[in-house]
């Protein structure tokens, strides 16, 4: 049986702050949520992990210094790569913003994504694809958070955002320091102690802005 996912996702996923962003509200998962629910009515035969209901500490970096540093992203055209929940398209557009695109592969983060700018009062459009194999979009910044957990996916990120410098775009990443960062073309610009998905309750990492170079 088939769920809608803006339904399950208002019924189930609590709208709270995010931690260490207090500033921002999203739907987010608890141990009630039952996500397998949502995943098993999917079409796809081979779904992805809802990745996109959990709070990472790379998103979370990078929504604190758009929201710490405005002028950063202010009046300016930004794309949320890997998206998932959109806080970091939510960060930028509170910052100031005049376009802000949030990707994803996953169809669900999607329909997250508008639930939650709605919830913080901002507009930003959402787009499901796998934008790493096609062109440079026509952004100021590109901001990565999280994208370098595994070799094929960094390797694809990191020519889409090579192809994203040529063009033009500033390219922000957020990390923790997970294995397949490119280290030798990043210069680190902030760093914040914040949560991260699969830490104990209240525990913290210390996760980087970095600009690719």
């Amino acid at each position: 049986m088939l769920i809608d996912p803006k339904e399950f996702i208002r019924a189930n996923m609590p709208v709270l702050p995010v931690p260490s962003l207090p500033e921002i509200v999203l739907h987010s998962a608890t141990p009630a949520s039952g996500l397998r629910r949502l995943i098993a009515s999917d079409d796809n035969p081979d779904p992805e992990p809802p990745y996109w209901a959990y709070h990472w500490a790379g998103g979370a970096v990078l929504a604190r210094y758009f929201l710490d540093h405005p002028a950063v992203v202010r009046g300016k055209r930004v794309l949320d790569l890997g998206s998932g929940s959109g806080v970091v398209g939510i960060a930028a557009a509170k910052a100031g913003a005049i376009l802000v695109i949030a990707a994803d592969t996953d169809q669900n983060a999607g329909v997250a994504q508008q639930l939650n700018a709605s919830l913080n009062g901002v507009r930003m459009t959402s787009i499901h694809a796998d934008l790493t194999t096609g062109p440079a979009l026509d952004a100021d910044i590109i901001a990565v958070g999280d994208l370098f957990y595994a070799p094929d996916l960094a390797e694809r990120v990191l020519g889409f955002l090579d192809r994203s410098l040529v063009a033009g775009s500033m390219v922000l990443i957020g990390d923790p320091g997970r294995a397949y960062l490119p280290n030798d073309r990043l210069q680190c610009i902030a760093e914040y102690a914040v949560p991260d998905f699969g830490q104990v309750r209240d525990a913290t990492v210390n996760a980087s802005v970095f600009a690719l170079i």
